[in-house]
Order: structure tokens, then C-alpha cells, then sequence
């Protein structure tokens, strides 16, 4: 079984604070990057499961 929607959500929330704030702190390029990855796999596997 999968993640439940509700995990995904929580999820998505935690990797979208960590990305602002890897920004605001201007960590490295590849900080961000790694960090807006992260947050596009997570929100792609939310619209997945809403199929």
C-alpha cells in the first residue's frame, strides 16, 4: 500500500518550508535544487494518487 493523501500533504508542507528556507538562508545552488526536486517528486506523487 501506498502513502495515504494526508502523508503526502504533510510531507509536501515540511519540503516546502525546507525549500523557502534553503532560499532565504541562500544556500547553495545545488541546496535549492535538491530541495525543489524533492518538492516536485512529492506534489507529483500527490496528483498521481488523485487518479
Amino acid at each position: 500500500m501506498g502513502v495515504s493523501k494526508e502523508e503526502l500533504v504533510r510531507r509536501i508542507e515540511c519540503a516546502r518550508k525546507k525549500l523557502n528556507g534553503s532560499i532565504e538562508s541562500r544556500q547553495s545552488y545545488e541546496t535549492i535544487y535538491r530541495d525543489s526536486v524533492e518538492l516536485d517528486r512529492l506534489i507529483e506523487q500527490y496528483i498521481v494518487s488523485e487518479c
